[in-house]
């Protein structure tokens, strides 16, 4: 099965499956010298992790995340980092229903028809847990860009019908893990909670957006055409199980404004470089990078496991059925997907700073890398 790769110079290779021993990530790329702060792997990961309020799933899983390899004395060698994360809380029996009645709007069905196989324990494969993978690499890609003053923030736009209006960037990092909603501006995030309890008392779900943003990302980064910046991004969040859309600068909006309103003039900035008057493109122009914040916003629909009555269909038998789907499952996903957003936004830029030769082992903050060879980590010194 191809697909379980990602990025070019920052590559990960993930494994594991919903209801399986534990899940799995394989980080190739990551520059030697990297002092690696396991405790940010950690958070990042709680962040993610199931069980964390009344509007998200019950189970209970600690994601307590292991480093196998690719770290001496707590720094990166250059070499692949292992990182496992162990399954404690898994229930398969709740979809032996399933095995040949596909739920509704899964990914049961279209496996089983590629493969004619599958994990049909909590979807396998295709399910949401898999990117514990994700948000345990991307906490390592942050780290990588924090050493170049790169940041990559994100919070919940949108509930329903319900939107934020336009939040900074400090007060993403101010606000958004102020409520479990995620939302950064507090009003809002109150309202939001209400309309997804509502939902849950209904036997229903609800879907909604995540906008990020990106600073720090210098000029120069990405390329024409399939290589844009954009396009990457977009192959990154498109990825996130649940994702309809994917918007960079005004997104749709873009449609019903004239090229004149659009268009960023440019002016000098304070090193004499031209630089865009506004941003509405999102930090991207021609597919690469103006020097500008990067922002955008990510659709997601709403759950599809959800425990009302729905109708499928016994592929064996050809009867329908009258299914519920039970278990233990997010009425929302926006609120723990704003860290599964922020790490494939920081993977993505990463790969792209290595692509420009812009990180090197002798330019991160940690020690000295591995072209250093009077450096000796084994060595007290």
């Amino acid at each position: 099965m191809n697909g379980n790769r990602f990025g070019r110079l920052f590559q990960i290779s993930t494994y594991g499956e919903s209801h399986g021993p534990g899940m799995g990530v394989v980080v190739s790329g990551c520059p030697a010298g990297l002092e690696l702060d396991r405790a940010a792997i950690q958070a990042e990961l709680d962040r993610r992790k199931p069980g964390q309020s009344h509007i998200s799933t019950s189970r209970d899983e600690p994601d307590s995340v292991e480093i196998q390899s690719g770290i001496q004395d707590g720094y990166t060698t250059g070499t692949p980092i292992g990182l496992t994360i162990q399954n404690r809380d898994a229930r398969s029996g709740k979809y032996e229903p399933f095995i040949t009645a596909p739920r509704p709007s899964h990914g049961d069905f279209t496996y089983s028809a590629k493969f004619g196989t599958r994990n049909w324990g909590g979807g396998g494969r295709s399910s949401a847990r898999e990117t514990v993978n994700w948000v345990a690499a991307g906490a390592i890609a942050k780290q990588i860009l924090e050493t170049e003053d790169i940041e990559v923030r994100a919070h919940v736009s949108r509930i329903g019908d319900i939107e934020s209006p336009p939040v900074t960037f400090e007060e993403m990092g101010k606000h958004t893990e102020e409520t479990d909603v995620r939302c950064a501006h507090p009003e809002t995030a109150a309202e939001m909670r209400e309309v997804i309890e509502e939902y849950q008392r209904q036997g229903d779900s609800i879907g909604g957006a995540v906008s990020f943003e990106i600073q720090g990302v210098p000029r120069g980064l990405g390329a024409p055409r399939f290589d844009a910046v954009e396009a990457r991004l977009g192959q990154a969040m498109m990825a996130v199980p649940a994702t309809t859309a994917f918007e960079i600068g005004l997104g749709r909006g873009a449609g019903s404004v004239s090229g004149l309103e659009r268009n960023d003039e440019w002016t000098v900035d304070e090193d004499g470089d031209p630089t865009p008057v506004e941003n509405d493109h999102g930090g991207v122009q021609g597919g690469i990078t103006t020097g500008e914040p990067i922002y955008g916003e990510v659709t997601l629909h709403a759950p599809t496991s959800i425990p009302s009555e729905q109708t499928t269909v016994d592929w064996e038998t050809g009867e329908e059925k009258t299914v519920q789907v039970t278990g233990r499952h997010d009425p929302v996903l926006p609120p723990r997907a704003v860290p599964v957003i922020e790490a494939m936004a920081a993977i993505t830029i990463v790969d792209f700073m290595l692509l420009a030769g812009r990180i090197t082992p002798d330019r991160l903050d940690g020690r000295p890398g591995e072209y250093d060879t009077d450096y000796h980590p084994s060595r007290p010194e």
